[in-house]
């Protein structure tokens, strides 16, 4: 088989396209290239579904624990306490734990105990507690200055938000938000350590990463295969973040413009 024929029958194995059984022998770099990207669209989907909701649900929950209303602030801190004080490991356990039993009481809950839905709602939940902290730090940073002079235009409620606190928040939260995306972009292998299954061998990236490196006994190729495919998908999330950053500090000049400082978390 060729690496053209071998690209057009893996490509999108990850997705249920294509050969359905894995290659048993004669493993070639081509094979390891093709299957572990395409087991790198889990973790894209992973990535991005998580990211856009959790940024949704952060923004909530980082007014929620800047409200007056204890209503509101009290399990806004407690859900954030929660998940940024567990390891994400754990997490991923106790979440397949809990949907277990939930389908022993209703069918619904059936998907929720795949990797696909059950594991993106956990890191939903994770990356939506810290980036909520990371959000309310930047509310509670806002000058002063800016909130006084919305209230001298007459801007009050909603309108005050959404054209004054609400994009300083962003532009002072962006650079720390940056580092979280790219750690939920890494995060996304550990689903293959938790206990949601891979459907039909439809696995991650690092499924089939170890799946090679089990049936070649040589860790060393597949490995550094995967950790290329990441160094590319981490450039494109700096690059597309840094993109967003000039444009949340474009009124400001050049010279004290704040430059992303890329700091991951070696551990959580």
């Amino acid at each position: 088989m060729t690496c053209y024929e071998t690209i057009m029958a893996y490509g999108l194995r990850a997705v249920g396209y294509g050969e359905r059984l894995l290659p048993r022998d004669d493993f070639t770099l081509c094979q390891q290239f093709t299957l572990i990207g395409s087991g790198m669209i889990w973790n894209v989907y992973f990535g991005i579904v998580a990211l856009i909701a959790g940024f949704v649900f952060a923004t909530a929950l980082a007014v929620g624990k800047a409200s007056g209303n204890i209503w509101f602030r009290k399990p806004a801190e407690w859900f954030i306490f929660l998940f940024r004080g567990s390891p994400l490991f754990i997490q991923f356990f106790f979440g397949y734990f809990l949907f277990l039993q939930l389908k022993t009481v209703s069918p619904f809950f059936d998907a929720f105990t795949a990797a696909w839905l059950g594991a993106l709602i956990v890191l939903f939940c994770n990356t939506a507690a810290y980036s909520g902290e990371i959000f309310y730090g930047a509310l509670q940073s806002i000058p002063k200055g800016d909130v006084e002079a919305a209230d001298a235009y007459g801007l009050s409620g909603w309108s005050r938000f959404k054209r004054v606190i609400w994009p300083t928040m962003l532009r002072l939260a962006w650079p720390a938000y940056t580092n979280e995306a790219i750690f939920l972009f890494h995060a996304t292998t550990l689903v293959f350590f938790s206990g949601f299954p891979a459907w039909q061998q439809r696995g991650d990236a690092l499924y089939y990463a170890s799946y090679f490196a089990d049936k070649t006994f040589n860790p060393f190729i597949p490995y550094p295969i995967l950790a290329m495919y990441f160094i590319v998908l981490t450039l494109i999330v700096i690059s597309i973040f840094g993109a967003i950053n000039r444009r949340l500090n474009r009124h400001l000049p050049s010279n004290v413009r704040p430059k992303l400082r890329l700091r991951p978390n070696l551990i959580r």
